[in-house]
């Protein structure tokens, strides 16, 4: 071999290297997903491959060269090793840092939220609607007894352990794994000081529950909570109806009624406070931590009876006695009639 063969050889064999070199820091060490893009969860299924995996990255817009994440993946031993789970691809993510979480089951934990809900149903629809399970997976231990009964509560009831928060859970958690955790965070939130207040109004920790998701319903000033708590405190302690609208609507099952007229209230539901006494046997909402040290804080007063302002502002006017109640109430209804509210 001349010698001008062996210096192009060598010349082409130290480009060759090169270029590998650079191709190779640049498929491990340069960031290639969510580039200059913010943080971005990617959930991947329970039974996936890695063709659904790159499908996903694709349709997500991760990556900025498929090519070499799939290389790389090939050469880590991902391609044939996909694990569930929810992962947390970080902004300008390079692919050996991506491969090597998925890789390894790194996932991130979700940041679980859960708000506004009135119903199991709606509970059971959020909850799967953010984690991987189904509805009918969530919704079969919601509705099971000893479930249930576990934790000293019935299937009425049972949705008080979900007090609305912000809850870190990963995306992979089975139903019961959740209820448990669920249970705990329950737990942890009754402190000695909320259950001796419990207990100084004559009351278990459900029935604040149960009292604190009708205050709720009722009003969303957090300075009035702990006043409309006391009206219906001095309803349950003279044995008198609740008569609470917001049971009532529960109870038909229609939560765009406004307005809640004679034909609501003789609903047959033992939901209905107009109709039966005590508290409802359940929840009808997932009461928050403010509604119910609302209910653990009430003050005394003598009101039994509260009706919506007629100036629409959110606050009741409240009375001793039924004479004035019914001065409030007139006025209130004029305001519904005057803006067509039925």
């Amino acid at each position: 071999m001349s010698r001008n063969v062996k210096i192009a050889s060598f010349v082409i064999g130290v480009f060759l290297l090169v270029s590998l070199s650079f191709y190779t820091y640049q498929m491990v060490s340069t960031p290639n997903l969510q580039v200059q893009k913010k943080d971005k969860f990617l959930y991947i299924p329970e039974g996936a491959d890695f063709k659904q995996v790159l499908d996903s990255l694709e349709q997500g817009q991760y990556l900025t060269d498929k090519l070499s994440f799939a290389f790389l993946s090939k050469l880590m031993g991902y391609q044939s090793d996909v694990k569930p789970g929810a992962y947390l691809i970080k902004g300008d993510m390079t692919n050996f840092a991506a491969v090597r979480a998925l890789k390894n089951g790194r996932q991130t934990p979700i940041k679980l939220t859960f708000n506004n809900l009135r119903t199991k149903q709606d509970l059971a629809r959020q909850l799967s609607n953010k984690l991987a399970f189904g509805y009918d997976e969530i919704s079969a231990q919601l509705n099971d007894p000893q479930v249930a009964s576990s934790l000293g509560l019935d299937t009425n009831t049972i949705t008080s352990i979900f007090i609305p928060n912000t809850y870190e859970v990963y995306w992979m958690t089975k139903p019961d794994a959740l209820i448990s955790k669920m249970a705990k965070e329950y737990k942890k939130f009754w402190t000695d000081e909320r259950k001796a207040k419990a207990k100084a109004l004559g009351m278990t920790q459900t029935e604040v529950s149960v009292l604190a998701s009708i205050v709720e319903c009722e009003t969303k000033k957090k300075d009035e909570m702990p006043i409309v708590a006391r009206v219906y405190k001095n309803r349950l302690d003279r044995n008198e109806k609740l008569q609470a609208d917001p049971t009532v609507v529960f109870a038909v099952g229609d939560f765009s009624i406004k307005r809640v007229l004679y034909g609501h209230k003789n609903t047959d539901s033992p939901y209905n406070t107009y109709m039966y006494q005590g508290l409802p046997p359940g929840p009808i909402y997932l009461a928050s931590s403010t509604a119910i040290d609302a209910v653990l804080n009430m003050p005394m007063h003598s009101y039994i009876f509260f009706c919506a302002r007629p100036d629409f502002s959110g606050y009741h006017d409240f009375a001793v006695d039924y004479a004035a109640h019914l001065v409030n109430a007139k006025r209130y209804q004029a305001a519904l009639d005057a803006a067509n509210i039925h």
